[in-house]
């Protein structure tokens, strides 16, 4: 059973997103406030997993936290957005992508972030992305690039402990294993996935 395309669409205002549509509600296409709904509480992340496909082989698109670390674009689960929805959303803020995002998550791993005195550990729904397009990313500051997938696995390592890096490497080869090479054209979308495909409105 494939499950139905969802179009996401980000209003955005003065450069800055402030609520997403989606065309896929009942309501048909209820406005919701980002701002609103950052301010409950956050307790999951999602990621995307952005790649395509080229002749030299499939490349992912990663980007670089303020520290320098290069990570897959990453957020909390907001209330009123499915994980999905939230990760095409951090795909498109972070990194500017278009694309077709897997409805159900491939993987799952563990984010690690120093908390008072230790660090603290938070799992990841990691959902597959195919970009289609790109464009200005809406956060500043956010370095992407896209990296064959060795040498994004090595960036991946850098600059964290072994364990955690080594954490992040597997979601690559995971991901490998589960894009299916011969059949991928942009006019398709897979089963069980949403189309991502992200447009700004005009304030």
């Amino acid at each position: 059973m494939h499950s139905a395309a969802v179009d996401l669409r980000i209003k955005a205002r003065n450069g800055q997103i402030v609520g997403i549509t989606s065309a896929r509600r009942p309501s048909g296409g209820k406005f919701l406030r980002l701002a609103h709904l950052r301010r409950l509480k956050q307790c999951e992340k999602v990621a995307a997993v952005c790649y395509r496909v080229r002749s030299s082989g499939i490349q992912f698109l990663l980007v670089q936290t303020k520290k320098g670390r290069w990570t897959f674009p990453k957020g909390s689960v907001e209330p009123g957005l499915t994980h999905a929805q939230a990760a095409a959303l951090e795909a498109f803020e972070e990194a500017g992508v278009h694309g077709r995002m897997e409805e159900a998550p491939f993987t799952h791993y563990l984010h690690y972030k120093w908390r008072d005195s230790g660090f603290r550990r938070t799992k990841v729904s990691a959902h597959l992305c195919e970009v289609t397009r790109l464009e200005a990313p809406s956060e500043a500051g956010r370095n992407r690039t896209w990296f064959s997938a060795e040498n994004a696995k090595h960036r991946l390592r850098e600059r964290r402990k072994a364990d955690h890096g080594s954490e992040l490497a597997r979601v690559v080869d995971r991901a490998l294993g589960r894009i299916d090479r011969p059949q991928i054209t942009e006019s398709r979308v897979p089963a069980k996935s949403i189309v991502a495909a992200v447009t700004p409105l005009l304030p």
